[in-house]
């Protein structure tokens, strides 16, 4: 007896054969600035288990961090393979002109789709992903970037003072496609500082 295929895919779901119920989910992203263009990218299963993996690791919410910055870099780097953006360089100047370039509208669009994907796969533990953030310097330099905030020990939001406290940002715009997103306290990030400001 032939089964039919949603059935099929249905029981493999429930087995363990395939990596859950979002697998074949495609995450738009954004690039050529402003999101002018936007490719889909379907993360293989062996990606995600990679993913899965790194950030079953996570041991603290510091930890958690520092692997999202990986998981974050694999992630862009694989898109890279199948779209254009493995041109996309630190900053804007480096591949001005250039297809697949991505300005910080692109970064914290994509990046905050990614981390909405591991969310909702249920692999942050310490986390929960915000809408993206925007700073402000001067009249016309705006830089935006996606945002993470610390779950309370006992995963409920945190006060109201301690929110800006607990917030992150994962700006993947600062370094070359591939590489680990940095992950700064949303304060210091607001102040200007970026990853090399110690």
């Amino acid at each position: 007896m032939k089964l039919p295929a949603a059935l099929v895919l249905a029981l493999l779901v429930l087995a363990g054969g395939v990596d859950g119920a979002l697998a074949g989910d495609a995450v738009s992203v954004c690039y050529n600035y402003g999101c002018l263009v936007q490719g889909d990218v379907v993360f293989s299963n062996g990606e995600l288990r990679r993913v899965r993996a790194l950030l079953g690791d996570a041991q603290s919410p510091v930890h958690e961090r520092a692997l999202l910055g990986v998981a974050v870099g694999w992630m862009l780097g694989w898109a890279g393979q199948r779209l254009p953006i493995n041109a996309d360089r630190a900053g804007n100047l480096a591949d001005e002109g250039v297809d697949g370039r991505m300005d910080c509208i692109d970064h914290s669009t994509t990046t905050t789709r990614l981390l909405r994907l591991l969310e909702a796969r249920g692999w942050l533990r310490f986390h929960r992903v915000l809408e993206p953030v925007q700073r402000t310097r001067g009249l016309i330099f705006d830089h935006f970037s996606a945002q993470i905030e610390e779950k309370a020990a006992d995963n409920s939001a945190p006060a109201d003072e301690e929110v800006l406290a607990r917030r992150y940002v994962v700006d993947s715009w600062y370094v070359d496609n591939g590489q680990p997103a940095p992950v700064l306290a949303l304060q210091r990030w607001q102040s200007g500082d970026g990853p090399d400001d110690d």
